[in-house]
């Protein structure tokens, strides 16, 4: 499933992705890995290096007016989901156009986020490296893009995150700082053992990247949590502090963190492009920050549910009908009396609690709430019923029931006892489904005419299974066909 329409809204490629026949008559570099499937559509094999490569530098190179170079042995980043955390980062800082000062934590041999960043707004970065490789390629793609009066790379020691990195920095205030840290803790991590949903698809692109660049001590958890207690001590020397996160279960914890200590804003989202989905966490010590919403909960609106449908056709209703006086119908009832009657009777012999709802002219609505699963081996049931009535002894001669309890009654009061009329309403009122609290789930029942036809409409409402209910509808359509098929009474 492609989550392309939920990137930032000013994410170019949202609305627009990358048209790879156009860019491959381009740029010959870029046509090499472009193949057209039997479709006639122009493809790319994200599985290989060269062409993930390839896409990037000509996707720079297209929309940003940017030149780099990517050594195979280090990441290669994506061009969206690296615009989507840049874009982020304008909504935490307020504006685009504004000069601001940043910092890039493992800025990586693309030294992609500067580039954007300076190319995009103007943006200054203090970009730092621990990697010799990527420290060359980020200081070359930033002076063969002219852009060293903005960008600043710096070579730094292992382990190295903010505190010394900006020991030279004292006098600066910086608007932000970004990373993208490495997401695993070792190498069958990185390569999905134990660490990857069993349920989902693998990887649809290839996972490149130095050993600095993907892991890290700890994995991403605790290299992040090494950026908050530097924050602790930096404070208000960062207005924004932020961090991508490649796994979903990684945020809370880093939240949990952020909130024992203190932290007083803090901020989340999500970054989606393509197949790939990965969220980042942003905090701040400063009061006059405006803090953007997280992401709803309810980010991508939910396709409308079909119902559950089945249709009762002519011959099936008009058989029901010929039957309807079994169940107290009046004569010559209408199709769509008789079905809902029919159903009616079904619900209350599984005691699901029903009630009519008010609906259309030609229609009738039930609004059901199941209580409990009382559908659930019914042949066995049934079965049951049937030995037991086989099994009941005949009636005496005179008629008078032997039965203990009667016998009994008689014995002590000389009479039959009769129910009160407060006892029938008891049994005969069940309780109001709307008045249920605790419940499987609720429906509506639409039963409406189809020209000579009827259909019956099962609309899911709230509860917890929806299987339970995908049960009994069909257990409603079994039963009224076993109507036709064995007449009550036969």
């Amino acid at each position: 499933m492609s989550l392309n329409k939920s990137m930032h809204p000013r994410n170019r490629y949202k609305d627009k992705p990358p048209d790879f026949a156009y860019l491959a008559s381009k740029y010959p570099d870029f046509e090499q890995h472009v193949h057209t499937n039997l479709a006639g559509r122009a493809m790319l094999n994200f599985k290989e290096p060269e062409a993930v490569r390839a896409l990037t530098c000509t996707l720079l190179k297209e929309d940003f007016g940017l030149t780099i170079d990517i050594p195979l042995e280090r990441l290669i980043p994506t061009v969206p989901l690296r615009l989507n955390y840049i874009h982020w980062v304008e909504d935490l800082i307020g504006g685009q156009g504004e000069p601001r000062r940043g910092i890039d934590i493992g800025t990586g041999a693309s030294c992609i986020y500067p580039l954007l960043g300076a190319s995009m707004n103007g943006w200054h970065y203090l970009a730092t490296e621990v990697d010799d490789i990527c420290f060359d390629y980020a200081t070359r793609n930033v002076e063969q893009n002219n852009l060293s009066d903005l960008i600043k790379v710096v070579k730094v020691p292992q382990k190295t995150l903010l505190m010394d990195a900006l020991k030279e920095e004292s006098a600066i205030v910086y608007d932000f700082c970004m990373c993208n840290p490495p997401f695993f803790a070792n190498q069958l991590e990185a390569k999905g053992v134990n660490s990857r949903n069993s349920r989902r698809p693998p990887p649809s692109s290839v996972n490149t990247g130095g050993v600095t660049e993907i892991m890290a001590e700890g994995g991403e958890l605790e290299f992040v949590k090494r950026i908050i207690h530097d924050s602790l001590q930096l404070k208000t020397r960062l207005r924004w502090y932020s961090c991508m996160l490649g796994k979903k279960c990684s945020l809370a914890p880093l939240k949990e963190e952020l909130r024992k200590q203190g932290v007083p804003k803090v901020t989340h989202t999500e970054f989606c492009q393509g197949r790939t989905m990965r969220w980042a966490l942003a905090w701040s010590f400063y009061d006059d920050v405006t803090v953007p919403s997280p992401p709803s909960k309810k980010r991508k609106l939910e396709k409308s549910r079909k119902p559950l449908t089945f249709m009762l056709l002519q011959p099936t209703v008009k058989e029901l009908q010929s039957q309807a006086s079994s169940i107290g119908c009046p004569s010559n009832p209408r199709p769509v009396e008789t079905i809902t009657a029919w159903l009616e009777k079904t619900l209350s012999d599984l005691k699901v609690l029903y009630k009519r709802v008010p609906c259309g002219r030609k229609e009738q609505s039930l609004f059901l709430t199941v209580v409990e699963n009382t559908w659930i081996h019914g042949r066995q049931r049934r079965r049951d019923q049937g030995r037991h009535l086989r099994e009941l002894p005949r009636a005496p001669p005179s008629g008078i029931s032997t039965t203990p309890s009667s016998v009994t009654a008689q014995h002590h009061s000389g009479q039959e006892e009769v129910p009160t009329e407060t006892q029938e309403q008891e049994v005969m009122q069940p309780q109001s489904p709307g008045a249920v609290q605790h419940f499987l789930f609720k429906c509506l029942v639409n039963v409406k005419a189809e020209e000579q036809d009827v259909a019956v409409e099962i609309h899911w409402v709230e509860g917890q299974n929806k299987d339970l209910m995908n049960q009994l509808c069909t257990y409603l359509k079994n039963t009224l066909f076993r109507v036709v098929a064995k007449p009550l009474g036969t």
